[in-house]
């Protein structure tokens, strides 16, 4: 008898830098490696070629992805470079003479290609090496959906346009099928975003473009929501749509009832940056703070568990005293969910490099300190009065057994000690998105797996998560 016996695949390596775009064009280059034949290696002795997909928004963010080619030179020895660092091809070489080949932020293809270089695929007709909804970095239940590229705004402090180009949408139709996929392959939670998702379609002109059932969908954000609002998964659950990215455009308001029907997840992760109008002048960013506090209010009356999180910049030049502490006055009426901040940074090639009056590094992260203390302060406050309702949580992860004399890391922290004990889950509410905002950790959650709904009563509170157990 004639046995067949398979040639073994080439192996890829994959270190993936930066936010969740940079993920979601690394999910896109493995899906098409695999589909070629490819196996991915978690380690660097296995893999025939290690794949460094970096960022270069800033400075420190250069350096660790350069700190990353030199660990995969060092350790593999064979490594092609990729992301939004790559604009700067000299740099790298400069440093590193020895990587195979360079490329940009979403030269797919070229990217790709030069893999296929590296390491030739070897083509084998006997095994379906990819899903339908390609390969992901992310756990099965959640899954970023990326809608457009790139930016048509010019604000001081980035150089993000310059590296990913102006608005590029993405067809409604295709990120509907996108989502389908997903959704059918397990997906519970879909993350939509881009770098400017209220502007999405606007390249476009907010064309129509028919579906597969006849119908058809705007190349709009509140088109496109309520579309993705009503797939279903095979068990006939809802998933949840969540917004990330979101500049408070005045269409954004238009948003806010499909919150209302639950339709999609009542949060907004919208950018504010700052507060002050001399500071968001500087920045070149819109600076109507009064009117943005007026329409929290309004969105609040129709959502009232609307869950706003935002990023702010402290030590921007030229900010004063003055300006930051009118930053933390508008933080302290605006009472945002889930704050964020960063220390101002140069970044080369930004506007902002050029203007006058910078910050010491003593007031930065004196103002970091405060901002964080305070958005903390709000937080358990808001957090606080979650406890004795009963909310929705998807859970992420759960322990595989109980003990009494190792109880689950959520549970041992938790401010009460009647939290534990018992087989321990952490989940995220609606409030909540995975690794940047707080968790909800249960108490007796035996039969829990990732991916699952539940009905969860709070029980306690700290200044970032939730504490409860599972009805």
């Amino acid at each position: 008898m004639n046995v067949t016996t398979l040639p073994k695949p080439p192996r890829v390596g994959l270190v993936s830098l930066g936010c969740p775009k940079a993920l979601v064009d690394s999910e896109r280059i493995m899906t098409k490696l695999r589909a070629d034949g490819y196996d991915m290696s978690p380690d660097y002795a296995g893999a025939d070629v290690v794949l460094v997909n970096t960022c270069g928004f800033l400075d420190s963010a250069k350096e660790e992805s350069l700190e990353a080619i030199g660990e995969a030179i060092a350790e593999n020895g064979r490594v092609v470079v990729t992301g939004c660092m790559g604009k700067e091809a000299e740099v790298i070489r400069s440093r590193f003479p020895d990587v195979l080949a360079v490329t940009g932020p979403q030269q797919y293809e070229e990217v790709v290609a030069a893999v296929h270089e590296a390491a030739p695929p070897v083509p084998s007709p006997y095994i379906d090496l990819v899903p339908e909804a390609g390969l992901k970095l992310t756990p099965r239940h959640y899954s970023y959906l990326k809608i457009s590229e790139g930016c048509n705004h010019r604000c001081s402090f980035c150089i993000i346009p310059s590296i990913r180009g102006d608005l590029a949408s993405r067809r409604p139709d295709a990120i509907i099928r996108e989502a389908e996929k997903l959704v059918a392959a397990g997906t519970k939670e879909l993350l939509i975003i881009s770098q400017d998702t209220s502007a999405y379609g606007l390249d476009l002109k907010h064309a129509a473009y028919p579906l597969k059932d006849g119908s058809e969908v705007r190349a709009h954000m509140t088109d496109l929501a309520a579309k993705l609002g009503e797939l279903r998964t095979p068990e006939g659950e809802q998933p949840w749509v969540r917004l990330h990215y979101v500049y408070p455009y005045p269409h954004v308001d238009r948003v806010i009832p499909l919150m209302a029907e639950g339709k999609i997840l009542p949060y907004l992760d919208i950018p504010f940056q700052h507060a002050s109008p001399k500071v968001l002048k500087a920045m070149k960013r819109p600076a109507n703070e009064a009117k943005v506090l007026e329409r929290l209010l309004a969105w609040r009356a129709q959502v009232p568990d609307i869950a706003i999180r935002s990023s702010f910049v402290v030590g921007f030049p030229g900010e004063t005293e003055e300006d930051f502490s009118y930053l933390l006055e508008w933080l302290q009426e605006a009472q945002l969910d889930r704050v964020g901040a960063f220390k101002f940074e140069p970044v080369e090639g930004a506007a902002a490099n050029d203007l006058p009056d910078p910050v010491t590094q003593e007031d930065k992260q004196d103002r970091y300190e405060r901002i964080m203390a305070l958005s903390a302060r709000i937080s358990a406050e808001k957090l606080a009065a979650k406890v004795g309702s009963t909310i929705d949580v998807l859970i992420d992860r759960v322990d595989e057994t109980a003990s009494v004399d190792r109880p689950d890391r959520g549970h041992f922290d938790a401010p009460h000690p009647e939290h534990h004990h018992g087989v321990g889950a952490t989940g995220r509410s609606k409030a909540d998105a995975p690794e940047i905002d707080g968790e909800v950790h249960l108490r007796d959650a035996g039969g829990l797996k990732p991916g699952d709904f539940v009905r969860v009563r709070i029980e306690d509170s700290d200044e970032h998560d939730l504490y409860g157990v599972p009805l």
